[in-house]
């Protein structure tokens, strides 16, 4: 169970670099697919405040590679569970702007539930 926790892991890692990469390079893009209704158009500001949050994920994602070589599967769980709750804010935060919901539940919602089915394989595999 821990090896599928720690592909799972590697799969989240990529997609989380991947997305907050792509606030930096095409962050007007990367806003609209994130869900929030009435986002502002870009502007010098608010790129870069987009950019604040490719920085965010990209380092959320360089954590979990730093945990994935050298933690344990149990403390890499305990942090994927934590983790969860990145995804789970921003679906909230989706909602709670009149945002699209199926962009809310699809994506944020479900992303937080891989990232909990992947702590939980990696503790209850953990020895």
């Amino acid at each position: 169970m821990p090896q599928t926790g720690y592909v799972l892991s590697g799969l989240i890692t990529a997609a989380i670099i991947f997305l907050g990469a792509r606030f930096w390079a095409a962050p007007g893009a990367a806003s609209v697919g994130f869900g929030i209704a009435g986002s502002p158009p870009s502007s010098t500001g608010f790129a870069a405040w987009l950019s604040v949050k490719g920085t965010r994920d990209i380092a959320s994602g360089l954590f979990v590679i730093l945990l994935m070589t050298n933690g344990s599967p149990r403390l890499l769980g305990e942090f994927m569970f934590v983790a969860s709750l990145i995804a789970f804010a921003d679906m909230v935060t989706v909602l709670r702007s009149r945002g699209n919901r199926a962009l809310a539940f699809g994506m944020h919602g479900l992303t937080g539930l891989a990232i909990v089915a992947t702590g939980a394989c990696l503790v209850l595999g953990a020895k």
